[in-house]
């Protein structure tokens, strides 16, 4: 298969939101060792929002020309490397704010592109995706939703059409979400398909679409698995503690929802989920399934995660999986 290393590059949205350097830039370069040691490309979708707010506050609070600056170069350092940088959208970022100490997250409203006008979402997705060209000096052509919330989709198009963005990767098949803040729908997504091309709907395959989704792997999670993930965190923080020190926004019902019943989550790097990568690569490895996206986040990167990938990137390369970026798909 091609598997895809994917991380969304960002910080926390909750109180506290989180430092630069521990909730990005030094897992960061964790991963970019990581992948050095390898010889791998990892895709990294740039929270861009991040980035415009620290050019709007750095005037009046000049430490965050600092931030910019470092964010910029660790960018740059992690394409020249052979990472690739795609977009990321949170739209929170248009109404937060930095108060001199810390980032004030305002999400009410504005977590979704959704939850913005029609020309709104245009300039919103325009201005970004220019910004991060502009550091990237390569098209970008690739998405992440922020939240996993790119629904309704048939909104969110026109934006898209006239920037040119042909590749995406927010959908994990058979996750359904909502709340005050959150809300997505993946549960009639192709399951069995390692990408597919789509129009109106992200949901619907379309042969003659003009997108082609590239889906974040999904997998069935039992209670168990829960568990162990919360438990191994109380008991072994030194290996299983976020190595970022933000919180994120509230997710009303999603942990009594893990611990009670089997659901479908995403396939991650993240803390204690890389213990089933090799799992699911055989599973989908013998499903004849051509692509395997796998997400992560700098900032929830864990000790005990970090070995699990060092080991599970040497046993997919042993197999004979290929390990690509979304830069070889433009």
């Amino acid at each position: 298969m091609n598997i895809f290393l994917t991380y969304d590059y960002e910080l926390f949205f909750g109180k506290p939101a989180g430092s630069l350097e521990k909730s990005i830039l030094y897992p960061s370069q964790l991963l970019m060792d990581l992948a050095e040691k390898h010889g791998i490309g990892m895709t990294y979708f740039v929270d861009v929002g991040y980035l415009l707010r620290l050019e709007k506050f750095k005037t009046e609070f000049p430490q965050l020309q600092q931030e910019y600056e470092q964010v910029v170069e660790q960018l740059k350092t992690l394409q020249k490397k052979g990472n690739a940088l795609q977009l990321h959208i949170h739209p929170h970022w248009e109404k937060s704010w930095y108060d001199g100490k810390e980032w004030i997250m305002v999400v009410d409203n504005c977590y979704k592109l959704t939850d913005f006008q029609d020309d709104e979402i245009l300039e919103i997705v325009t201005r970004y995706k220019q910004k991060l060209e502009a550091i990237s000096e390569k098209p970008v052509q690739g998405f992440r939703a922020g939240g996993w919330c790119l629904q309704p989709f048939d909104r969110i198009r026109p934006a898209f059409m006239k920037n040119n963005i042909r590749l995406d990767s927010t959908v994990y098949p058979g996750a359904y979400f909502e709340t005050e803040h959150y809300f997505y729908d993946f549960r009639t997504a192709p399951g069995d398909k390692g990408h597919y091309r789509f129009e109106d709907d992200l949901c619907k395959e379309n042969e003659q679409g003009f997108f082609t989704e590239y889906p974040i792997a999904s997998w069935k999670y039992n209670p168990l698995f829960y568990w162990q993930l919360y438990g191994w965190g109380r008991l072994r923080p030194d290996r299983h503690k976020m190595i970022g020190d933000g919180m994120f926004i509230p997710q009303p019902g999603k942990k009594y929802t893990n611990l009670t019943r089997s659901g479908w989550n995403h396939v991650s790097c993240d803390g204690y989920y890389a213990s089933v990568l090799k799992k699911v690569t055989k599973t989908y490895a013998a499903k004849g399934r051509t692509d395997l996206v796998v997400i992560g986040h700098p900032k929830s990167m864990t000790r005990f995660g970090l070995e699990k990938l060092d080991t599970y990137i040497a046993y997919a390369k042993k197999n004979q999986h290929k390990f690509r970026t979304f830069d070889d798909l433009i």
